[in-house]
């Protein structure tokens, strides 16, 4: 297993539409291990691969609180098939828009379809925390973020201050973007 480093808006990798996996085989189990280790890492409790800059529709996911055993769940090719009209708001953040929280307004439960670790269809019925995490990761893999969720002007403020702080970093001495000379 391995640490990778997470993508962060302004990336435009962020807004791509993430391939479907064609099998559930070694390299997408190592992808699974990698993701599980990066979001337990940052901490998070939710991952899509295009948040480390892969775009396949694989979702790493675990909502067991602290001191809790690990509940992880691994989902491949993940698609909502039903969700609720209620609807619930949840406080969302990413760990692709660090230290960023905002209220979303999502189906309250929702049933979806997906292969497992191991390559077998399955469904789960999720409510509450879950059903949130999992809409929240499979809008990641069809290229949406929580901020999508919100007003044009809080969005663009949200973006807005990303894109000054990769700005500066990359003004940084001994930053690559940084660096004029020519490769």
């Amino acid at each position: 297993m391995a640490l990778r480093p997470i993508i962060c808006i302004p990336d435009n990798r962020l807004r791509l539409v993430s391939a479907p996996v064609e099998r559930v085989d070694d390299e997408i189990k190592r992808l699974m291990d990698d993701m599980l280790e990066t979001m337990y890492d940052a901490p998070g409790i939710g991952l899509a691969a295009i948040q480390i800059a892969i775009p396949k529709r694989v979702v790493v996911i675990d909502t067991a609180k602290e001191g809790e055993d690990a509940r992880p769940i691994c989902f491949v090719n993940p698609e909502i098939v039903w969700s609720s009209e209620e609807k619930r708001v949840y406080q969302e953040g990413c760990l692709s828009i660090p230290e960023y929280y905002e209220d979303v307004e999502r189906p309250s439960r929702v049933k979806a379809r997906y292969l497992d670790r191991e390559g077998r269809e399955n469904e789960l019925e999720a409510d509450g925390l879950l059903a949130t995490a999992l809409q929240h990761e499979i809008d990641h893999l069809n290229g949406v973020l929580f901020i999508d969720h919100l007003s044009r002007l809080k969005r663009e403020r949200v973006w807005k201050k990303f894109e000054k702080i990769a700005r500066r970093s990359a003004n940084e001495p001994g930053h690559p973007a940084h660096d004029s000379r020519e490769l």
